[in-house]
């Protein structure tokens, strides 16, 4: 177990300079910022806090950040003190982690790592602004608008942009994979032609290929494999919704990550982890694997025929398991059709401004511009026959 724990109680958590509570984290400024005295700092590096940087050659079994524990269910309801009046405050953890006393309006903060998956062990802030992300997105939806369902276009509302932090799970691994399978090497190529008919032949082309049996045995280091942690954006089930989305905007800087304060979320919504190691495990170790795979295609260039791995196998000597909150600027969209309702996601890393999303497309323009694509080319192909019956004087 790797201790994050900030090892502050619940309540206030003040301004270095002036004390005050009232604290908000400032996009432009790329930092906490007092509303008071207006000093501005930002929390430690976690990967050096923690000491999350030591060799990954050097792991060994599970280790586990205490962040990252398994969620524990119970009641989400946190009762905190206030230092200021010593009143008790009630917040509601699966929806914030703030509060304001209702006496001297301190701002009170759950600081130190609740069971329930609320408050991760780092935090990635957000260094896109939202008029920056408006941007995007308007961008990406005027590069798509042709085929856009019309009420989607008439509806759409850039305003409704929203900054969200999204938990994850980022993972190092100290792997050995081997891998097992076939590669064909051309060896000659020939042509055959082949008679169908009285007065037509086709020609067919043929490969020879030598078959190999082949394998590959090495180390892997991974660093920092990112996870989504929250089982409402889950991947694995995109039946209601475009939550693949959230993958598509990766990768994140996770190494300028900071060590966990809440104020970091002030203006912003977040989702709380509610998946475990084991929930994810699986998904990872496919991860593991395509890495290896990837990491295999620069040796096997020779099978200009293509490699089929048949056995395939990853033992894992250890990993390092962190929970991390990461910004995305969201935007969705319910779109009802006779089939029931479906939402559509565009979603902006808060970081890098890398976009993806899903917009419903019309079908009926689809298949006017199809047709009208259609009309375009048999006209055309008429004109063309024309020509050439002209020009052959008749």
């Amino acid at each position: 177990m790797i201790d994050t724990d900030r090892g502050k109680k619940h309540g206030l958590d003040k301004c270095p300079r002036c004390g005050s509570s009232d604290i908000h984290y400032r996009v432009e400024s790329r930092a906490l910022v007092c509303s008071y005295c207006r000093h501005a700092w930002n929390e430690d590096n976690a990967e050096r806090a923690f000491r999350l940087d030591t060799p990954i050659q050097e792991l060994s079994g599970e280790n586990v950040a205490s962040g990252a524990q398994d969620v524990q269910a119970g009641d989400a309801m946190v009762t905190i003190k206030c230092q200021g009046c010593g009143a008790e405050v009630v917040v509601k953890s699966d929806e914030t982690l703030q509060a304001r006393c209702h006496w001297c309006r301190q701002v009170l903060s759950i600081n130190h790592q609740i069971p329930n998956g609320a408050v991760p062990d780092a935090v990635l802030p957000f260094t896109l602004t939202r008029e920056q992300a408006v941007e995007q997105i308007q961008g990406f939806v005027s590069s798509r608008r042709t085929f856009a369902n019309r009420a989607f276009v008439r509806e759409f509302v850039p305003e409704n942009v929203k900054g969200v932090y999204m938990p994850c799970m980022v993972v190092d691994g100290n792997l050995h994979t081997d891998l097992r399978g076939t590669g064909e090497i051309t060896t000659r190529t020939y042509t055959v032609q082949r008679r169908v008919s009285r007065d037509r032949t086709v020609s067919e082309r043929y490969w020879d290929a030598s078959v190999h049996e082949l394998g590959r045995s090495f180390d892997i280091l991974v660093d920092d494999l990112t996870a989504g942690s929250s089982r409402q954006y889950d991947r694995t089930d995109s039946s209601q919704a475009t939550n693949y989305i959230l993958d598509a905007v990766q990768p994140y800087d996770t190494r300028e990550a900071l060590v966990f304060n809440s104020n970091y979320l002030s203006g912003f919504t977040s989702e709380r982890r509610d998946l475990d190691i084991d929930d994810l495990d699986e998904r990872v170790e496919d991860k593991f694997l395509s890495i290896a795979r990837e990491k295999a295609r620069p040796t096997i260039a020779q099978y200009d025929r293509g490699v089929r791995w048949e056995r395939e196998g990853i033992a894992i000597r250890g990993t390092r398991w962190v929970t991390m909150y990461v910004p995305v600027w969201l935007y969705s969209y319910y779109h009802r059709t006779a089939k029931g309702s479906y939402v559509h996601y565009i979603a902006v890393n808060g970081r890098t401004g890398k976009t993806m999303g899903s917009v419903p497309v019309s079908h009926p323009r689809i298949f006017a511009l199809a047709c009208a694509g259609g009309a375009v080319a048999t006209a055309a192909s008429a004109v063309v026959g024309w020509g050439v019956f002209l020009s052959n004087g008749f």
